[in-house]
């Protein structure tokens, strides 16, 4: 008999027609339903490897081996003329089953888990995040167009009434990724519809800016566009570009909200460069950052007086360095003064009133601060630094349950947003609820494991539980070059409570030492004492706290590491200078 009269009567070619069925179709049903169950695609590719290596290894087996009745045998030793007619039915009915269940799968991962989870997310359709925009300019220090871009168009769109637009960290959190299902990824954990995303090239004085607006869903462009011009042009971009995305989404707007996308926070272009170096240098959250921005802000102002986002941009940036790198109080004085200027050129908008409620918090004005920050959320709900810090002012207050509600609204906001996961941690410690304080603050360390003050949550979490060494082990990770810091006592507070007097001293020392080169907190020093049992001294601390209306004040009446001073006539009397009669 010929070659091929043997690989049919081995039934050679039944095995691969049925291999080659089941396996395409079982490829396609698993390439349905893993993505779903958010399998890494590796997983797939592999499987599909294996499927393909398997097919000449299943024609060997068939050409050596016969299933029969009595087990598996060699071929040469089965008459497979007797066993045709049966085998042939086997390899059928395997061909039919095999490609049933594939099929099967096939469908159920296009339209029925697809359909479940699309359900169940509930997507809004009037949704989208700003991916951060690519530099594609030969000069890399070129990135602060491309980030400020980005920055520029999430603000513009946050305050489209009806467009849900998930806050910078979030959408920033996805920089220099570019995944094969990156799409899928920003719309499952920002829980948007939609993603724009773009470019900026710069070459000389002329500027290519590239966007495009993509539906998560498919993965489908809604629409693209390029835009050619001069540097200067820049403000035109951000506008144009906002409009389009909105008729994209189909948001209805009136004529205030066309306005305000039509609106520039400067008609200066070099000023708005300088605007934006200074946001990207604000945005480094360092001592060295901060100088810069303020630099590049004020030059911003010298070439236009009357731009408001450049005063808050040095308001904010203030805010940030009271207490941290210079005494709260001389702080204070420059953050009023700038948020003040940025209302009397703009007062609808947000970013202003939010800056001025900084300043008046941080001088104690408790109601009026709330008041302006209800304001800015009024101008623009998608603000979620000022659900944040609003949720920070309640919780001094002693109003945890209202401080967790707004922070959890500025972490649907911002869902990747650390700090407002950390926030949550806090809530819950000074709500007393430590267990739930430890689990949020290891979610937030899953999400940045540099969170020095995650594991500062920790540690005080655990000294109430009684784990004193697990407290010190992860107070000893919270030590940062950041000596400002409010949190920096607290080691010293823990070796004092184990009974390590030395170490406790040590740590004043240490404290001692800084406090010559640059600020550190007073609370910090208080601390120490507190743990030390030496009361007087720690409210001598507090007072200089108070007189420099350092922010760790807002939490002397909820923070439990004062338990201890509670009751004491000075205590009570410094709570009442800096709270009031607030509820």
């Amino acid at each position: 008999m010929s070659f091929f009269s043997e690989l049919k009567r081995r039934n050679v070619y039944k095995v691969a027609i049925a291999y080659i069925v089941a396996g395409w179709a079982l490829a396609q049903g698993i390439a349905q339903v893993f993505p779903v169950f958010d399998v890494p695609n590796w997983i797939v590719r592999l499987i599909v490897l294996l499927i393909v290596v398997g097919f000449p290894v299943a024609l060997v087996l068939a050409w050596a081996f016969e299933l029969t009745p009595e087990g598996i045998k060699r071929a040469e030793d089965v008459d497979l003329a007797k066993q045709s007619r049966r085998k042939s039915r086997a390899w059928i009915y395997i061909v039919i089953v095999g490609a049933l269940l594939s099929v099967g799968l096939f469908m159920l991962g296009r339209y029925g888990f697809r359909e479940k989870i699309s359900a169940s997310s509930e997507l809004p359709a009037k949704s989208i995040a700003v991916l951060p925009f690519v530099n594609m300019s030969a000069d890399k220090n070129d990135e602060y167009l491309s980030d400020g871009m980005t920055e520029e168009l999430i603000n513009v769109l946050a305050k489209v009434p009806g467009l849900r637009v998930p806050g910078r960290t979030s959408c920033f959190a996805f920089k220099g990724k570019n995944e094969e299902d990156i799409f899928r990824k920003v719309g499952d954990q920002l829980h948007v519809g939609t993603v724009l995303e773009g470019s900026v090239r710069k070459a000389g004085d002329k500027l290519r800016v590239t966007a495009q607006l993509i539906n998560v869903s498919d993965g489908y462009h809604i629409w693209s566009k390029d835009y050619d011009g001069d540097v200067k042009d820049i403000l035109n971009f951000q506008s144009n570009v906002a409009e389009q995305v909105v008729q994209a989404l189909q948001v209805k707007l009136g004529g205030d909200e066309t306005r305000a996308l039509a609106k520039k926070p400067t008609e200066n272009p070099e000023a708005h460069r300088l605007y934006l170096l200074g946001r990207y240098e604000f945005g480094k959250y360092t001592q060295a950052g901060w100088n810069n921005a303020i630099r590049y802000y004020e030059q911003a102002l010298k070439l236009d007086p009357n731009y408001a986002l450049a005063y808050c941009g040095l308001a904010d940036n203030y805010a940030y360095m009271g207490s941290v790198v210079m005494p709260e109080k001389e702080a204070i004085a420059k953050e009023k003064e700038f948020a003040q200027k940025a209302l009397e050129l703009d007062p609808e908008l947000a970013e202003a009133h939010m800056s001025i409620a900084l300043a008046l918090i941080g001088a104690f004005d408790w109601q009026n601060g709330l008041k302006e920050f209800d304001r800015a959320l009024e101008l623009n709900p998608n603000l979620a630094f000022a659900y944040e810090v609003q949720a920070w002012t309640v919780n001094g207050l002693g109003r945890f349950d209202e401080a967790i509600a707004k922070t959890r609204k500025a972490v649907e906001l911002d869902p990747l947003n650390p700090f407002f996961q950390m926030s949550l941690s806090f809530f819950q410690y000074w709500a007393r609820q430590y267990d739930d304080a430890i689990a949020q603050a290891r979610k937030t360390l899953e999400m940045d494991p540099n969170s020095a003050i995650s594991h500062v949550l920790l540690g005080l979490s655990f000294l109430k539980k009684g784990d004193t060494a697990g407290a010190i082990v992860e107070l000893q990770k919270s030590k940062t070059p950041d000596p400002g810091a409010w949190y920096q006592g607290f080691l010293g507070y823990a070796y004092a409570i184990s009974g390590d007097r030395p170490k406790a001293e040590q740590s004043l020392r240490e404290l001692e030492e800084l406090a010559k080169r640059q600020y550190v907190s007073p609370t910090a020093f208080a601390t120490i004492h507190l743990g030390l049992g030496e009361k007087e001294k720690a409210l001598d601390w507090l007072e200089k706290a108070y007189e420099q209306r350092d922010s760790a004040c807002w939490y002397l009446k909820i923070d439990q590491i004062y338990d201890s001073v509670r009751n004491e006539p000075r205590f009570q009397a410094l709570v009442q200078k800096i709270f009031g009669s607030n509820p």
